[in-house]
């Protein structure tokens, strides 16, 4: 089974993802312990769309995070690029307008979305900040950016036991039930290379984005960023 480098060349995150579609969400609840659906939740708080409003959930996989979108009758697109994902997504949630696209280049108009969303997946991105810019130019202006990312622990002793964490329980626990476990080998990999959070933000501002805040989740494992498009 197929595994990424750090490079991120799209064809090999696409192929490494398809690779792990049929128990990706599975393997996610249990290499956080249990926390992904909390994170999740903190993001469509973040959010905060509105029936009437939509909702533009990129890198959006199986679907998992955007079920509460249309659970609360919102308008929601689940935009991916791995077609392994959105067809179990689609089987599983066909009531989802899933749409395959790439993050660089998002099949969309300019101001579309109210909200422009994405979940552990701007890592994955070959350019993040190119995505950035194309989340800006598809929401609507006064739009809001919500970005949920690993980041870093904020204290340092934490920090480095869940660095050892990463690189070596993290691929091993995957092991046990992912369809393929060495993509967890460029999870844990990529986690550790990824900025901090006032480098994440000085991106989104960076991208054209105003009012750039982070909240921190479980010590920092996790820091979800949200601006504003400029009126």
């Amino acid at each position: 089974m197929s595994r990424a480098s750090l490079e991120k060349r799209p064809e090999e995150v696409q192929a490494m993802f398809d690779g792990v579609a049929a128990r990706y969400d599975l393997t996610n609840d249990i290499a956080s312990l249990g926390q992904t659906r909390r994170w999740r939740r903190t993001v469509v708080e973040a959010v905060g769309a509105q029936r009437g409003q939509r909702v533009l959930d990129l890198a959006a996989g199986t679907g998992t995070s955007s079920e509460p979108y249309a659970d609360a009758g919102i308008s929601v697109v689940a935009c991916d690029f791995s077609q392994g994902m959105l067809e179990v997504g689609k089987r599983r949630r066909p009531d989802i307008d899933f749409v395959a696209g790439d993050a660089m280049n998002l099949p969309f108009a300019d101001n579309t979305f109210d909200a422009a969303t994405i979940s552990f997946g701007l890592r994955n991105v070959n350019e993040p900040k190119v995505g950035l810019a194309e989340m800006l130019r598809v929401t609507k202006p006064g739009g809001k950016l919500v970005v949920a990312e690993f980041s870093h622990p904020t204290f340092p002793p934490f920090r480095k036991i869940y660095t050892e964490y990463l690189m070596r329980a993290l691929p091993e626990l995957a092991s046990k039930v992912s369809s393929n476990p060495s993509a967890y080998v460029y999870l844990a990999e990529s986690i550790r290379d990824w900025p901090n959070q006032d480098g994440l933000a000085a991106w989104i501002a960076e991208a054209g984005w105003e009012g750039c805040q982070y909240r921190n989740l479980t010590g920092g494992i996790v820091a979800v960023h949200r601006a504003t498009k400029p009126l």
